[in-house]
């Protein structure tokens, strides 16, 4: 889970800004099931964070913060490549490092990785263990003006011979230390503590755009009947007209194969012969799959809805003929599975893209009635002002992003007013009271003159 996330000179944030889910202990009697405990610490974080603002006001770009530090915790980069830092651009912040620093939980036991780069370098870097008031390094990293990292870990020395020798050879400038660590060893050469850090930013914090669509959602629901009759019922009692889904199997020969993929794709896959089977994306949004033995099999998955007839029969269309709405829905319906059955966070941008107001309300209501007592999470930034609504969600659980003269986000917390418990949140909103509202010129005068 993420306990608080912090950014400066990246995109649109110029000082530091703080995106904060510990629970505030003064609406601790408000949804006390929308907070859990963080190990080590009297503190509680949250199971929702819900971000609002107005169009360029910065939301997007603290999903892309976040983002751009997962990017670098995990990827190797090339010798010749920059960092891919986006300084502040409307101040003279070009030479200034951008810093990231994220505090999270893992493994029931609280972290804080983070790192300042600027355009060609990780200039510094750090992984501590939490414990309460303590901090307790794993390593910290540091680069000179000549480019010469060095590294130092206390807490993962004489774990395994292998990282201790990459712990003195360091890594490149213009990489992370843990990337690089990922991308150097195997994961019995790293030790569990450590693989529980990498392993937590691969398969526990997962980030949706306005447009992703999840990798194998086909695949998944052709494999999973448990998965495929949950994603049904939810379309199906979402008013989208979908009764049932199904998944398409066709199998293809070779050539129709290639008349489907670029020829330097083609060739790729065929070729990879590591893995029993590959899956690749098209498009349309259907799925090739190669499945490999004596012979290969290729196939096309395809999804399709089922809708009801007035006669009583049942009519199938292709996913890519249904609205918007309902195909961003279907792309968001694992999440709510993944939180669930698994300690995960979401962190959906713009998750009211193509949704209507009631659905998206929905949406949030019903994975904290289904997460219980799990270490699950879900951020989201969105325009909807439904979700200002006291009974689904706790005053600390809502934050606002809003730019100040200079051009900056500056992010703060419902927390952060004095407002009763019975107040209609959403029509103060609407009206100014908490900011981050598009405020319009005069529009009036491009009308056409009379």
């Amino acid at each position: 889970m993420i306990v608080s996330f912090s950014v400066s000179n990246f995109r649109s944030f110029a000082t530091e800004e703080t995106f904060n889910l510990v629970a505030s202990n003064r609406f601790s009697d408000s949804h006390v099931n929308h907070a859990v405990p963080i190990p080590g610490s009297d503190d509680k974080v949250l199971k929702t964070g819900v971000l609002y603002g107005a169009n360029g006001a910065g939301k997007s770009n603290l999903f892309k913060a976040m983002k751009y530090l997962c990017r670098r915790a995990l990827k190797a980069q090339e010798r010749s490549a920059g960092t891919g830092r986006e300084a502040f651009r409307f101040a003279n912040m070009s030479d200034a490092p951008s810093v990231f620093d994220l505090r999270f939980v893992a493994k029931n036991q609280l972290y804080g990785f983070g790192f300042a780069a600027d355009d060609n370098r990780i200039l510094e870097e750090w992984l501590v263990r939490i414990d309460g008031a303590k901090e307790t390094p794993l390593y910290e990293r540091a680069t000179n003006k000549g480019g010469k990292v060095t590294v130092e870990a206390p807490g993962l020395t004489n774990v395994r011979k292998k990282l201790d020798a990459l712990v003195t050879v360091g890594a490149p400038p213009n990489q992370t230390f843990l990337a690089t660590v990922r991308a150097t060893l195997d994961s019995e050469d790293i030790g569990a503590e450590l693989s529980g850090v990498i392993g937590w930013f691969e398969d526990s914090l997962v980030l949706v755009g306005p447009s992703a669509s999840p990798v194998g959602l086909g695949t998944r629901l052709g494999q999973d009947s448990e998965f495929l009759e949950f994603a049904s019922s939810f379309l199906r009692n979402s008013a989208t007209g979908v009764q049932n889904l199904e998944v398409n199997k066709k199998e293809l020969k070779e050539d129709e194969l290639r008349a489907l993929l670029p020829g330097d794709v083609v060739e790729r896959v065929l070729r990879d012969t590591k893995r029993e089977s590959a899956l690749v994306e098209l498009a349309s949004g259907e799925e090739l799959v190669i499945e490999r033995g004596d012979h290969d099999h290729y196939y096309l998955l395809t999804i399709a809805a089922q809708h009801e007839h007035k006669s009583g029969s049942r009519v199938t269309m292709e996913l890519s003929e249904e609205s918007d709405g309902t195909q961003r829905l279907l792309n968001l319906i694992p999440a709510l599975r993944h939180l669930q059955t698994e300690d995960v966070t979401y962190f959906i941008d713009e998750i009211d893209r193509s949704m209507h107001p009631m659905l998206v309300w929905k949406f949030l209501e019903f994975f904290l009635k289904s997460c219980g007592t799990g270490h699950c999470q879900i951020i989201v930034t969105t325009h909807e002002s439904n979700l200002l609504d006291l009974d689904l969600l706790r005053r600390d659980e809502i934050w606002f992003a809003e730019k100040d003269p200079q051009g900056a986000t500056r992010l703060y917390s419902l927390s952060d007013f004095k407002v009763r418990k019975d107040l209609e949140i959403r029509k103060h909103y609407l009206r100014g009271r908490f900011g981050a509202i598009p405020f319009l010129g005069n529009l009036d005068r491009l009308l056409p003159k009379p």
